[in-house]
């Protein structure tokens, strides 16, 4: 079996173990901290094995914790699909946490931070904040609400949290330096007003905190060490370290007391070729119904890679193998198919599946006669055993392994022309049966009964070997092919991203036939479609009389021969 890779130092380790080695934290302690608004992606698994696996490589903890401060958005679906997502990838939280189990430990930082003075109430509008900001080569100006007292600002915070005001009507904002040359610094909003149900706290709250504010107390509050983001949180740093400067935490969750606080290190994002990550444009593609929904085969949400058939192993070495930079990086989508690709090379058992059968009827083999050929289920390893592979005088190939007119270099079946059933017999075709429209329907063949296990009798050498399965025992299954969905490297830069959706992203074989092997399989189980791909069962769609298989990837990279 394929074992996921171990994780590669980077700059991020290096960054980690000097810290420890000099004392700065006794241990590594890290977080991964989804807002429950969506399904998580690939972009997601790479935060979530550089947090999880750092933590497992340095002998520390990780906490998965719920940034949940945006009610309008966030359900009890998104936070179950998010710890499933976390658990199939093969990692466990030290701690399950959610960013509103301190709602009320963040009111009373918001409180210290005015009665120091580093907090007021503004009633400014959202266009006149925007005025009063500046631009990032022109200071801002103050509000004429930061003059404000201390008194009235404690009491009208105070008022906000009871009720009393319309959304919109005041916000919260640190006091910082409207002149700052990072914009993030210029008096940002720490809390608005939401009259909006929250999905764990229920209706107690009417003000919510903003993500700046809630992020860095959170970590403190957990004793996290090292706080781990991606680099458009880069500016943001400055106001994660100037809010956990100015409040006092008496004691964090771990019993600890002024303890040092947790460091933020940024690291470049992953974009992923012929994919989107783009929140807002997924739901696009959700809500118009060019996908089937968030768990579609197609996307890269965690839920679509697992139905399509990736493993936890393939995802994880995937992000190892992509590492962490400094640098956003653009990935080739080869990269992850031969991820998937390597680990099921090693693991799939092997079958024979038929996706668009033809009948074949070998004329001179016994009627009501059967025999089996003893395979085995994986050609490098014994360990996955063998099979007993079914034969008799009607079996089925591909349509696509058959031509009447072939050109010279086509070595499958034609009129007149002998080729070997893998495994099993030499055949050569006698006669082409047509319907009423001119559709080839059968083929009659005859075989030679001295051409078992590879070999003829006069030692003629057979070039042409195609898979099939017998027509006796053959199971019914649809097939879904799935391809990239974008026919365009980068559509999210395109204006129109949907007139790019690949027509051929999805193909249906729904009379395609598979070997009887494949009923007694377990629902989990991957198998190699001999000369046609990677395969799984559809976990949501394969029900009692009914079998789905998805294709997870090809044998081999096929984009790569079209781009050239």
């Amino acid at each position: 079996m394929n074992k996921t890779k171990s994780s590669p130092k980077h700059f991020i380790r290096s960054i980690a173990s000097n810290d420890i080695e000099r004392g700065v934290y006794e241990g590594l302690y890290t977080r991964f901290p989804p807002e429950p608004n969506g399904y998580l992606h690939l972009g997601h698994a790479k935060s979530i094995c550089l947090n999880f696996g750092l933590a497992e490589d340095m002998g520390g903890r990780c906490n998965l914790r719920f940034d949940d401060t945006n009610p309008e958005k966030e359900s009890i679906e998104y936070m179950e699909s998010i710890k499933n997502s976390v658990a199939w990838l093969g990692f466990e939280w030290a701690h399950l946490r959610y960013a509103s189990d301190y709602f009320e430990d963040l009111y009373g930082f918001a409180v210290q931070l005015i009665e120091k003075g580093l907090a007021y109430v503004d009633d400014l509008d959202a266009e006149q904040m925007r005025e009063y900001r500046g631009t990032l080569t022109e200071p801002g100006k103050n509000s004429p609400s930061r003059s404000r007292d201390i008194k009235e600002n404690l009491d009208l915070f105070a008022r906000m949290r009871a009720g009393e005001f319309e959304e919109g009507s005041y916000v919260l904002r640190a006091k910082i330096d409207m002149s700052s040359p990072n914009i993030v610094m210029r008096d940002p909003i720490i809390y608005r007003i939401r009259y909006a149900h929250h999905y764990r706290a229920g209706d107690a709250w009417c003000i919510y905190p903003m993500y700046d504010f809630t992020h860095c107390i959170s970590d403190a509050l957990e004793g996290v060490t090292h706080s781990l983001c991606t680099l458009e949180f880069q500016d943001n740093r400055e106001i994660y370290d100037w809010i956990l400067a100015n409040i006092t935490i008496e004691e964090n969750l771990l019993g600890d007391k002024g303890r040092t606080m947790p460091r933020q290190i940024e690291f470049g994002r992953m974009n992923l070729e012929y994919s989107l990550a783009s929140k807002r444009k997924l739901v696009q593609l959700v809500n118009e119904e060019h996908v089937s929904g968030w768990d579609d085969p197609r996307l890269t949400s965690l839920e679509g890679l697992k139905r399509r058939g990736y493993t936890p192993a393939s995802i994880r070495n995937f992000c190892a193998e992509i590492g962490v930079t400094k640098k956003d990086s653009v990935i080739e989508m080869t990269v992850l198919e031969n991820a998937i690709r390597n680990d099921l090379e090693a693991s799939a058992k092997r079958v024979f599946g038929v996706l668009q059968p033809l009948k074949v009827v070998i004329t001179n083999y016994p009627e009501d006669t059967t025999e089996s050929f003893t395979v085995k289920n994986h050609p490098k390893d014994e360990e996955m055993g063998t099979r007993e592979l079914s034969f008799s005088r009607e079996v089925y190939i591909d349509r696509e392994d058959f031509m009447m007119d072939p050109p010279t270099d086509f070595f499958r079946l034609s009129p007149g022309k002998e080729v070997r059933l893998r495994y099993g017999y030499a055949i050569t075709c006698d006669d082409v049966i047509t319907d009423d429209a001119g559709e080839i329907i059968e083929l009659h063949c005859r075989y030679d009964p001295l051409s078992a296990k590879g070999k003829t009798a006069d030692g003629r050498k057979i070039k042409g070997i195609i898979h099939w399965v017998n027509a006796a025992d053959a199971i019914n299954v649809e097939t879904r092919v799935y391809d990239r969905l974008f026919t365009a490297a980068n559509p999210g830069a395109a204006d129109d991203f949907i007139a790019l959706i690949n027509p051929n992203s999805l193909q249906t074989y729904a009379d395609a036939k598979v070997e009887a092997s494949v009923l007694h399989a377990d629902p989990e189980d991957r198998f190699q479609f001999e000369r046609v791909g990677y395969f799984c069962f559809d976990s949501k769609d394969s029900a009692s009389g009914k079998l789905v298989m998805n294709r997870t990837v090809s044998l081999r990279d096929t984009w790569a021969k079209q781009q050239r």
